[in-house]
Formats: C-alpha cells, structure tokens, sequence
C-alpha cells in the first residue's frame, strides 16, 4: 500500500496534529506500507531550516517539504500544488490533515483530477466551537473550497465518536470512520524513568504538582483553569499544590498569561516550564499528580492521552472528545467549563490520594487497549483497503 500524507506544517509548534502524524506514519511503515509526507517549511512567522522539494527525513520519517509563500494561516504554497497535481497519481491513497488551508484543498483537488480515493482528518476544525473562531473566512472557504473537498472524500476520518456526532449532524456530512491517535510505545510500555525534571524547575521543590501540557492557546481554557486551581488550594490541606503550565505558544499570548498570574500574586503557586519533550515529557507527566485540560474545544487531546499512558489520572472538560470515553474507563473526572464546578472538582481529586491512584490505574489498563500505535496503523490500514476497493 502507497500513501501519500498531506498536511499544511509539522513544525512543533503547531501542536498536536504535527505530533500525531509523525507517530502515524512511523507505525504505517512498520507495517510494511510506503509513506510520504508532503508539507510546508511554515514554523510561525520563521520556517524550518531543510532542503526544499526532495526528500528528506524528518524524525524518522519520509517527507518533502515546499516554501510556504504567504499567509500563516492559510500557508498557500505554489511548489506544493504544483508538486501535488504531478505526484499524487503515484499513490494509491491520500491521507490529508486539514480542511481550512491551501495543502488540503490542493491535495483533495489534484487526488480527484487523478481519481486518487483520499480521505480527510479535520482534526477538529469542524466542530461548532472551531466553526465560530473566523466564522467569515471559513464560510468563504466553505463555498469556495472545503464543501466540494468534502463531498469528494471516500471517508473523513474523525478520531473520537465525539468529534463525528460534532461534525456530521450540523453539517450534514457521511463516511465518517473512528479511528483514535496512538502514543509512543516508550509511554505505554516503560517503566518510570527519572530525568532531573525537577533540577530544571528549583521553584518546583518537591511540591505535587498538576500538570496541564501542550500548545498554549486561548482555546485551552488555561486561564479559567488557573482561577479555578487557585480557588481550589486556598484550603489549608491544599496548599502545597502547584499547577505546572508546560508548553509554549504565541509569545504574546504566552505573555499575557503570565501576566495574568502575577496579578493574582501567584507566581509562586503557578509555574511556567515552556516547552517540553522527549524524555523530559514523559518525567513532568509520570512525576504529575493530575493532569487537567479546560478547553473549549479539543478533537482528542495527545497530551490527555500521553498522561493517561502513564498512568496520570486526568480533569478534562466535557469539550474534550476523548470525555466520554475517559468517563467509561473511570480514569479521570469531566467536567463543565465553570469556574466553580472545576475547583471542586480539583479539590475533590487533590484531597483524594487513594482515588487518584485507582484512576490512574484505570486510565493506563484504558491506554494500553486503545492508543497503541501498532493497533491504529492495522485499522488504518482496513480503511485505505476499502476506499481503494470501492473506487
């Protein structure tokens, strides 16, 4: 099996879709399928240092990448387009991760002039909370553009059940198919490891901390959370508790929220790691007592995923699609984006030792059957068979 894998950057900044298909194609090609994928050198307002136009490795993993010409949101590139509409017809499938930007709806154009089958991951973009975000660009794009790709894809590929009930009945959309995003086997399989995560942070000390990981962006709900974990520590018992903000973001936004911290005279009780990963990930999240994520919207949320291979109870709110599961499993506590229901919440899972280890228990036996990378490449790989035989 060929498949060609499109998606407008990879750059780490870009958060967890860039993460997930980097995961995706290592445990495709174990499987004995020919992956490549093709994208931009988009890294924000820089781009990253590789040769364009040939391929490349890219942590572990064929790509090709092309200049993206103007607009970060949009990341039009002409290269790519031009490259697609020559190259698409040498695979048999077309993965594309996106809807709202100019890599997909080039890849879903020059896969339908070459009756190439390809399937779409909108990796949430198609939820009511992501449609009001610019809600007059994406319904121009919609008429213009994303309704035909749509409409032409042999499946959308959506990752929780969650985040196809969101999509399908407001917009009226089919062929629809489940299929979760996996962690690294190192969090599922390794025992505790113990880099100095701590030495890195003497601020931490050796206070318990919850953790909230990932891209920092408005949509995570990350000042909510910081009102609410403060509310919940003021309690005499509580008050040895850190949040532990990791990840970067916008550096304005990243800014404001540490400004916003300071005015609630917290600094000491909110600490701010930046970016994390690799080894010193998978310690901040098996050192964590709880990890939480209060977003307003979040398709599937790797990082949830990644604390609950460790063994990492977790608070998300009932916005994350991955809720209903997690709920099933009892691995963790959802709920609803108010500043009170999260800090009783907190308060219960914080005062609670002995509670937190049986989810956390509960949550690692739920990652260990559902989010192994080997398991999803197999799935995947019965739906690109499909598309191909009906095509």
């Amino acid at each position: 099996m060929r498949v060609l894998h499109v998606i407008p950057a990879v750059a780490p900044r870009y958060g967890g879709p860039s993460y997930a298909i980097v995961g995706m194609a290592r445990a495709l090609r174990t499987a004995q399928t020919d992956v490549l994928i093709a994208t931009t050198d988009a890294d924000g307002s820089d781009r990253l240092p590789l040769q364009l136009e040939s391929r490349v490795d890219w942590q572990g993993v064929p790509t090709i990448f092309f200049h993206r010409q103007w607009t970060e949101a949009w990341k039009y590139s002409h290269p790519l387009a031009r490259w697609l509409a020559t190259h698409v017809a040498d695979w048999e499938v077309t993965h594309i991760h996106g809807v709202y930007s100019h890599a997909c709806v080039a890849a879903a154009s020059a896969s339908r002039a070459h009756g190439i089958p390809y399937i779409v991951r909108p990796f949430g973009t198609l939820d009511p909370w992501s449609l009001r975000q610019k809600p007059l660009r994406k319904r121009v794009l919609w008429w213009l553009s994303v309704k035909r790709m749509l409409a032409g894809a042999s499946a959308i590929h959506y990752t929780t059940a969650s985040e196809q009930r969101l999509a399908e009945g407001p917009l009226g959309l089919s062929r629809g198919v489940v299929v979760p995003l996996g962690v690294e086997d190192a969090f599922l399989d390794a025992p505790v490891v113990s880099p100095p995560f701590r030495e890195t942070l003497p601020q931490l000390g050796k206070h318990p901390y919850v953790l909230t990981l990932g891209r920092l962006h408005p949509k995570k709900g990350i000042e909510l959370l910081i009102d609410a974990f403060l509310d919940a520590t003021d309690m005499r018992h509580l008050q040895h508790w850190r949040l532990l903000v990791a990840g970067d973001g916008d550096a304005n936004y990243v800014n404001r929220l540490k400004a916003f911290v300071r005015t609630h005279n917290a600094e000491q009780r909110v600490l701010f790691a930046g970016w994390v990963d690799g080894r010193r990930k998978m310690a901040a999240l098996q050192d964590a007592g709880l990890l939480a994520l209060t977003s307003h919207a979040e398709n599937f949320g790797l990082a949830v995923a990644e604390a609950l291979a460790c063994g990492i109870p977790v608070v998300v709110s009932e916005h994350v699609n991955l809720a209903d599961e997690i709920l099933k499993a009892q691995a963790g506590w959802i709920v609803p984006l108010q500043r009170t229901a999260i800090a009783a919440t907190l308060q219960e899972a914080l005062s609670g030792d002995a509670e937190r280890r049986w989810r956390g228990a509960n949550a690692r036996a739920f990652a260990r059957s559902e989010f192994r990378w080997s398991n999803i490449a197999s799935a995947l790989l019965e739906v690109y068979t499909g598309v191909c035989r009906k095509n």
